[in-house]
């Protein structure tokens, strides 16, 4: 349910509500916008519960929410959420670039990485330091190593990092180390995992599970923000199909549709997406196009030595290339690429 405060309500009207849905046992989500302030309220909704609202005097009115997603959904916020991760925003109207290798290796090579992203005008650094694998023969990451190596790279470049965490007992050492926490595929569905980041006061990046529904996904989402966390970033990386000739299928179709039904920015992996170096270009700008805020592509000084992925990572040389037409894209989309501020 929403809670729609009239125009001219008072901080005490607002409190009065707030206090009456405290009592009741609801959660209330407070969403001030520049005309009107909104709650969204989470928890049983009894069928009394509309009229006893209607009687306080701030209140304009109550309006169901019919969507599951309750805080994700727009129904709730109608306005864009903007995720700010250091100095760069995401979801404000513009195209943001997170470029990195799949796996952290040595200390050279993620500088070297850094510096390439940096130059072609990339905006965050991404960098895997525990790694979920198929096999358990495949090498799994650097771990608490990695995550100091990715740091120190992002450092000497200056840009903000992103990695992924696969365990809640993982959350608060990679939050100490990077500026965005990464929920893989594997993990869009481990909500223990999802309440841990929903704990955390660092911006989230949800990637979608491969065999979830964009309301599975969404849903995803709505634990994080639940745990009072509202910095989420979902992120389309493909879903498993019938396809073979790539290694997933990437949804683009899914990107216009979670922009739709929710005010959370969605950027698109079209790496992982694809599986392939030479489709991560065109899907890139087929995802601008269809209205992505971003994308996370891995690139890698020497892909065919990278320790996972090589065969989704580009070159510096064809990064360069890709940043050049998403450059062009972007502009002619009226999403230009985002200025740091």
């Amino acid at each position: 349910m929403m809670v729609v405060m009239k125009k001219e309500h008072s901080q005490e009207d607002l409190r009065a509500v707030l206090d009456h849905l405290q009592e009741r046992g609801l959660s209330a989500h407070t969403s001030i916008g520049v005309e009107r302030t909104v709650i969204g309220v989470i928890g049983h909704i009894y069928p009394e519960l509309s009229d006893e609202l209607r009687a306080f005097p701030g209140v304009d009115g109550t309006v169901p929410i019919s969507k599951p997603y309750k805080l994700a959904s727009r129904e709730l916020r109608p306005h864009d959420t903007v995720v700010k991760v250091g100095n760069v925003e995401i979801g404000g109207g513009s195209t943001v670039i997170i470029a990195g290798q799949c796996s952290v290796d040595t200390p050279e090579q993620m500088l070297e990485t850094a510096r390439a992203v940096k130059a072609a005008g990339g905006h965050l650094l991404r960098g895997g330091a525990f790694k979920p694998r198929s096999s358990p023969h495949a090498f799994r990451g650097l771990v608490d190593e990695g995550l100091r190596i990715l740091a120190d790279a992002g450092a000497a470049v200056g840009l903000p990092t992103v990695s992924e965490v696969m365990d809640p007992r993982d959350v608060e050492i990679v939050a100490e180390h990077v500026d965005l926490l990464q929920i893989g595929t594997r993990n869009a569905q481990n909500y223990y995992l999802l309440d841990e980041v929903g704990n955390c006061d660092k911006p989230v990046l949800l990637k979608r599970g491969m065999a979830c529904s964009v309301e599975e996904w969404l849903l995803c989402a709505e634990y994080v923000l639940a745990r009072g966390n509202q910095q989420v970033i979902l992120c389309e990386r493909g879903i498993r199909t019938f396809e073979t000739g790539t290694r997933f299928t990437l949804d683009v179709s899914a990107i216009p549709l979670a922009k739709r039904l929710s005010h959370l920015p969605v950027i698109a992996d079209p790496s992982h997406g694809t599986g392939r170096w030479y489709l991560v270009e065109p899907m890139s700008l087929a995802s601008v196009a269809a209205g992505a805020d971003g994308l996370m592509v891995e690139i890698h000084p020497d892909p065919d030595r990278a320790l996972s992925d090589g065969a989704q990572s580009l070159t510096f040389a064809n990064f360069a290339h890709l940043m050049d037409g998403v450059r062009a894209l972007s502009e002619a989309v009226r999403r230009p690429l985002a200025r740091v501020q």
